[in-house]
């Protein structure tokens, strides 16, 4: 039996304006937390409040700024956003700058657990249980409860700087296996504590975190939550636990709308991304005699994955039958008629990561013309751009010049590139 279209007016318009929690966006479209690169010693620099001001005057009716530690051991690079009150000027200047615009601004949230650069912070990543990091040639250290209590009241710190900075909402980082995300993974979890073997417990921590940022800011900014739906590797987490995890973050209160993701910075980096791996750009940023391991073992742990519109959006239908939650559909967002179809499906929003690197007016074009179509072929080069400053390598630079080159990278900064540009565009 043929199944009976969606009427066109069943379907919200996605350039009208819409509620998320307390905020109001001008529209359904949402700039994706894609690693900017931009900040320097864990502060805003003007490049980054023009980089999201860009965003902002193309459209969108809300631009995300990638991944804000709540910790220093929880970042994945030592020039990261931290949330402390020095951090606080700069980023009401580019909430500030943003909202000058008409766009609202989110602020991604989380603390990078075993995905943690170690070296860089000057203390060993954290994990449910221990873990030795093949890029880092490092063990982990077991979370004890003492950290994680102070890593759940960090988040609810983080939210609190966040809302007194102007931002409109934030998005707790619950996956790729960043340390919420690591202990929902029953590979990476091996506790017999109340954080670890049922799913039960394996979401205590992602709950815990929700929570916090609830009673912190209450209704005065909106709460996304970020979760996996598969860690893309034997013996994860996976579908049908991402379901149950789903209707408890909607139980709990805590949660505005969900944004559904999948894949580890960790165990597969690439499975974040669709499209190619770029295993020679990768292996030009590096030192020898990682160069010339790149190039010879480099696709074993770097996959390239087939590429399509809306590849997250069957996945993501499973958790949309099961929540009344606002959903964001993120992966593949290329074009008008993706964007009408995840509204058709029940989708609240829509988000876009890499398709906007290219074409930061994607959005305004889109609207104007509803055939425009993203010039993004999914190259997945911008990823080794990050050191720099995350940028589409198919756009010249704004002075006509060549790239600048890119310091050396060591092997854990691979996986840094592909956590870091982690939407899906």
């Amino acid at each position: 039996m043929t199944q009976k279209p969606v009427a066109q007016h069943e379907a919200p318009d996605v350039f009208a304006p819409a509620e998320l929690g307390p905020v109001t966006l001008r529209n359904r479209t949402i700039k994706a937390a894609t690693y900017e690169g931009m900040s320097h010693k864990s502060l805003v620099t003007d490049r980054l409040i023009d980089f999201h001001v860009q965003h902002a005057a193309g459209g969108v009716g809300m631009t995300t700024v990638a991944y804000c530690a709540v910790a220093p051991e929880g970042r994945t690079d030592r020039h990261q956003i931290l949330w402390r009150p020095e951090a606080l000027p700069g980023l009401r200047k580019l909430t500030d700058a943003v909202h000058a615009e008409g766009a609202a601004i989110s602020a991604q949230i989380g603390h990078a657990g075993p995905v943690g650069n170690p070296k860089a912070n000057g203390a060993p990543a954290l994990s449910p249980s221990r873990h030795f990091h093949k890029t880092t040639l490092s063990f982990t250290k077991v979370a004890t409860r003492d950290d994680l209590a102070r890593i759940v009241a960090a988040h609810g710190d983080a939210a609190t700087m966040a809302a007194e900075a102007g931002f409109d909402a934030v998005e707790v980082h619950l996956g790729h296996n960043y340390l919420a995300s690591s202990f929902l993974s029953p590979k990476l979890n091996h506790r017999t504590d109340e954080y670890g073997g049922s799913l039960e417990n394996r979401a205590r921590l992602a709950l815990e975190m929700v929570q916090a940022v609830r009673r912190a800011v209450g209704d005065r900014i909106a709460i996304i939550a970020k979760l996996n739906m598969d860690d893309g590797y034997p013996g994860g987490f996976w579908l049908d636990e991402a379901i149950v995890v789903a209707q408890w973050l909607e139980q709990s209160g805590a949660v505005d709308a969900l944004e559904m993701t999948a894949g580890s910075s960790l165990l597969n980096p690439m499975y974040l991304f669709k499209g190619d791996a770029p295993l020679h750009e990768f292996a030009g940023v590096m030192p020898e005699p990682l160069k010339t391991g790149i190039k010879l073992v480099g696709s074993r742990f770097l996959h390239s994955y087939p590429y399509r519109d809306g590849y997250l959006l069957e996945d993501a239908k499973q958790i949309r039958s099961h929540v009344k939650l606002p959903m964001i559909l993120l992966g593949g967002i290329t074009d008008r008629q993706i964007m009408d179809t995840a509204m058709a499906e029940g989708f609240e929003f829509v988000a876009l990561g890499r398709a906007l690197l290219r074409e930061p007016d994607l959005i305004n074009r889109i609207q104007a013309d509803a055939s425009t179509r993203s010039l993004c072929n999914h190259n997945n080069k911008c990823m080794t751009k990050i050191y720099g400053g995350t940028r589409c390598v198919l756009v010249p630079q704004s002075d006509g010049s060549p790239a600048a080159q890119a310091p050396a990278a060591d092997v854990s900064q691979v996986v840094e590139a592909a956590e870091r540009l982690e939407a899906r565009a």
